[in-house]
C-alpha cells in the first residue's frame, strides 16, 4: 500500500469515475475495469490511487489519451473534451463492486 503523500493530486483528483459502456462490462469478467483518470498522471500514480481508493491489488494498467470530438446538439456545433482512460488489471481475488446493491 503506498501512502497518498506520495503524489502531488489526491486520489480523489487522480480517479474521477468509472466507464460503464459494453466493452469496459465485458473486461470485467477478466478482473479489468475502466475508470477515467486526469489527463497529467502517469501509471504509477493511477496504482496508487486505486489501491489506496478501492484497497485492491494493481497488476497491470493500460492508458490511453482519447482524442476531443465533433458533437452536434441541434444548430449548435461544439466539441467534446478529450480525457485518458485507464484499463486497471486487478490481482486474483479482488474486485471493486461499480453497482450499487439494493
Amino acid at each position: 500500500m503506498v501512502d497518498s503523500s506520495y503524489f502531488n493530486l489526491s486520489s480523489i483528483d487522480i480517479v474521477k469515475y468509472p466507464i460503464i459502456t459494453d466493452k469496459s462490462t465485458r473486461l470485467l469478467e477478466n478482473n479489468q475495469y475502466t475508470f477515467v483518470v486526469n489527463p497529467s498522471s502517469d501509471k504509477i500514480t493511477i496504482k496508487a490511487a486505486i489501491e489506496y481508493l478501492f484497497n485492491v491489488k494493481v497488476i497491470k494498467i493500460n492508458t490511453c489519451h482519447l482524442p476531443k470530438k465533433k458533437r452536434r446538439v441541434g444548430k449548435y456545433l461544439g466539441w467534446k473534451s478529450h480525457y485518458k482512460k485507464a484499463i486497471v488489471t486487478l490481482a486474483e481475488g479482488d474486485t471493486i463492486n461499480l453497482f450499487a446493491e439494493n
